[in-house]
């Protein structure tokens, strides 16, 4: 087994020059490309950017999905959010997956999931279609 240590005592000794031969050297005594992993990394990261979202949305849907053991205190918030009244509240709040906000901002739509998570209720935050 070589010496490791050496190894790369005379690997850094090398010019660029002679790095890039020993590189040429080495592909072709062991018949690999240095260049292909280099490729499929560079397509890796531009597949990653091309998947990352291009903004942060800015309008959310608050949206029950269930009242939770406490319907009344649930309702109660509902109510309290929508402006509702009694009979169309109980209905939301009874529906699973019924938008209790729409298109309202970040900020307004976590204090609503929170006022409605401390009724009992089941809440998700969505961005707005």
């Amino acid at each position: 087994m070589a010496d490791i240590a050496k190894l790369v005592e005379e690997l850094s000794a090398l010019s660029v020059l002679e790095a890039a031969d020993l590189v040429k050297a080495l592909e072709e005594k062991w018949g690999v490309s240095a260049a292909a992993p280099v490729a499929a990394v560079a397509v890796a990261a531009g597949a990653a950017e091309a998947a990352a979202p291009a903004e942060e949305p800015t309008e959310f849907d608050v949206v029950i999905k269930d009242a939770g053991p406490k319907k009344i205190d649930t309702i109660k918030v509902v109510r309290a959010l929508t402006n509702l009244g009694l009979v169309e509240a109980k209905q939301m709040a009874e529906t699973a997956g019924s938008k209790v906000l729409t298109a309202v901002g970040k900020d307004v739509a976590n204090d609503a999931k929170t006022k409605l998570e401390g009724a009992g209720a089941v809440v998700e935050v969505v961005p707005a279609a």
